[in-house]
Parts: structure tokens; C-alpha cells; sequence
């Protein structure tokens, strides 16, 4: 049964401008357009619009939400649906923790207590934003390695190949900093003592609820690292220096509770890794930068050996060889959305736009992008 534009806004309890809106940006289309342009909705179209509702009420921007919901069939209606459980589970959570600090707060007032925690009923009306904020950077970086993952050349995985390359025999002390979700250790087994760390704590929770209790977690930033001298036989460190404050800091740390004889693990990339996706997207809109800094620059294949010569009597390089081959614009689109640059300022309203436009630069059925990635083996 197909619906008019009005009844169907106030079935939703929205406005027919909303519905307008939704339309102009890709989010929602209707079913049928009459010649007279009278816009026609179906039963299918009201419940996609109410987990459009129900996500943006949960404080999702609409480029997430067109994300979740740009696919109709089962898989991504199961996993948007998992994703609103889990986000009100952990309101509930918030929302729970929130009462009993108000609680005590009042039995403190009325009691004439002077130290009152007043911080910590600072800290619990924040946490919903850190539970979008762990929401947003778990899903963004699931959303850069799938992308990888799926269309990747090389029949070696990225995390099975750097597990392969990384000598990581049973009874070692390894430290992992910005572990991220733990991407590396599912599926592996090492007995020793596994320290996994990040500097969010939405990511750590994230890689302990994903890898179980057999590891050590730990919430710090690679600048600071919580342990004594010479402590760990390995350190591994993927993806992530570049991120560091001052990348001479982070590796004087990690060097300092390396033992002698122990190995640092850093993986990185370079100038021409993905440079595809960044030339189509300055293309689309000239204002476009996919990274607030270029991290290649910081420590990347181009300088990453002169760094860590600073510190380590021994480094090498092992090149990662792949490049993807990319048969779904919206895989694109998805990828250029989880950046952490200005994109989604110019994007919000133009994704439709920007998919037709990735589309141009198939060839043959498939986009074809260039990696640039390896690891870099150190040894103090």
C-alpha cells in the first residue's frame, strides 16, 4: 500500500519538510512520484524512516545514519539494530550510574558534608557523549579496515601478515599501544604476558569485550607509558606513531621500557598509500582534507628508519605488498566519511552526488587504488 507524503509524515510524527529534506540528501526517497509530484511512501518506507528516527534521537549525525541504512537487506538491518541495543544498554548504563551519583549527592547535602562529588556528577552527565564517541571511532575504523579487508589483492591479510612477521614465541612480556578494537589478536594464540592499550577508553572496552579477560588492558597514550625500564620484550606499535604529540617522545618511551635485545614492532605508510581515494575526493570539492595532518609526514616508509636510528642500534624494513580493487562506489563513500578530516562538512548533503561521481573513475568494473604500507623492525 503506498501512502501520501502528509499521512505518511504523521504517521511518523515528522514534518513533510523533514520528509523533503530526507529526500534532497539521499537519506530517504519515496517509492513512487506521481506526474503531478505527489510523493508516495511504502509500508517498507515508514519503518526505514523510524530507525532513521530512532538513530538520530540516540545523537547520530544523518551521514552516519545514511550508512546504516543505505543497505535494505537483512545483515544490515540485524547490525543496525544491534548498534541502537547497544547504545541504549550503555544509556541505561550512564543513566543508572547518574542516579546513584544524584543519590549520594543528596544524602551528602543533607547530611552537611563539605566534600561533596560534584565532579563525578560532572563526569557521569558526559558520558553519553563519550558513548558516541566510542560508537563513532569503533565504527569508522571498522569501516577502514573492511575496506581493506574485502578488496585487498593480496590473499594474506593485512593482520595476518604483520602476525606472521612479528617473532612473538610463548612467554614474552608485549606491550601493544593503541590496540584499538584488537584487531590483531582475534583469531591468534600467544601464551605470555599481553598488555593492550589504548588512549580511549571506549576502545579498550570495545577490545576487551571483543578478546576476553586473557589480556592485561590499559588506558594511556604511547608519550606516557606506565611501566618501569627495561620491562617489555616487545612493543608494537600499528598505525600509531604518527598519531603521537612528538614522535621523537614516543619512541624515546617505547625504547625506554623495551629491554636490551627486545623488538619494536612499527607499521606505518606512505605518500602514495590510498592517495587515490584523496584525489577523487579533492576532485569532487577542492576543500576537501581527508586528514587534519598529513601523518605520512610524521612518521612514515619516506622517514620512519631515520627516526628510529635515533634510538635503535638496528632497524628494517618489510614491505607490505597489495593494492585493492574496489567494485562499490558506497565502500568509497564509506571510507572518505570515516576519515578524520573536514569531509562530512562538504558531504552531508551531496553523498548520492559524490557516489555517481567515484563511479567515473571505474575502469573495467573495479576502481583500482594503490597501497603503500609495511612494517619497520627494530631492535634496541
Amino acid at each position: 500500500m503506498l501512502i501520501r507524503s502528509g499521512q505518511f509524515a504523521g504517521m511518523a510524527k515528522v514534518s513533510v519538510r523533514t520528509l523533503h529534506y530526507y529526500e534532497k540528501i539521499g537519506l530517504l526517497k519515496p517509492s513512487f512520484i506521481a506526474e503531478n509530484g505527489y510523493r508516495y511512501y511504502s509500508d517498507d518506507d515508514l519503518f526505514k524512516l523510524q530507525r532513521i528516527i530512532a538513530l538520530k534521537n540516540l545523537g547520530l549525525r544523518l551521514d552516519e545514519i545514511y550508512l546504516l541504512t543505505v543497505d535494505d537487506d537483512r545483515k544490515s538491518l540485524i547490525d543496525s539494530l544491534k548498534l541502537q541495543s547497544e547504545l541504549v544498554d550503555a544509556q541505561l548504563d550512564r543513566l543508572s550510574s547518574l542516579k546513584e551519583t544524584v543519590d549520594k549527592v543528596i544524602g551528602q547535602l543533607e547530611s552537611g558534608e563539605e566534600d561533596i562529588d560534584i565532579l563525578r556528577l560532572i563526569e557521569s552527565s558526559n558520558y553519553e557523549k563519550d558513548i558516541l564517541d566510542n560508537y563513532r571511532n569503533g565504527h569508522n575504523l571498522n569501516v577502514r579496515i573492511n575496506l581493506h579487508e574485502k578488496y585487498g589483492t593480496n590473499r594474506v591479510k593485512w593482520f595476518d601478515w604483520l602476525f606472521k612477521e612479528m617473532d612473538l614465541k610463548d612467554g614474552l612480556r608485549i606491550l601493544e599501544v593503541g590496540c584499538g578494537d584488537g584487531s590483531l589478536w582475534k583469531g591468534k594464540s600467544v601464551k605470555g604476558e599481553i598488555f593492550l592499550s589504548d588512549q580511549s577508553r571506549g576502545m579498550i572496552k570495545r577490545c576487551r569485550d571483543s578478546l576476553g579477560n586473557d589480556y592485561s588492558y590499559q588506558v594511556f597514550d604511547l608519550e606516557h607509558i606506565p611501566f618501569k625500564d627495561n620491562y617489555f620484550d616487545v612493543v608494537i606499535a600499528n598505525h600509531v606513531l604518527f598519531y603521537a604529540h612528538d614522535v621523537d617522545d614516543g619512541i624515546k618511551e617505547i625504547y625506554r621500557v623495551l629491554k636490551d635485545g627486545g623488538f619494536l614492532y612499527a607499521s606505518t605508510y606512505g605518500k602514495r598509500h590510498m592517495a587515490k581515494i584523496r584525489e577523487i575526493a579533492k576532485a569532487f570539492n577542492k576543500r576537501i582534507e581527508l586528514s587534519r595532518d598529513e601523518l605520512f609526514s610524521k612518521f612514515g616508509i619516506e622517514n620512519a628508519k631515520e627516526l628510529l636510528e635515533k634510538c635503535f642500534k638496528e632497524v628494517r624494513y618489510v614491505p607490505y605488498i597489495d593494492e585493492l580493487r574496489v567494485t562499490d562506489a558506497m565502500d568509497v563513500v564509506s571510507y572518505v566519511l570515516s576519515c578524520h578530516g573536514n569531509q562530512n562538512e562538504y558531504l552531508n548533503n551531496h553523498i548520492e552526488e559524490f557516489k555517481k561521481f567515484i563511479d567515473g573513475y571505474f575502469e573495467n568494473g573495479f576502481l583500482k587504488i594503490e597501497k603503500e604500507a609495511g612494517l619497520f623492525i627494530a631492535v634496541k
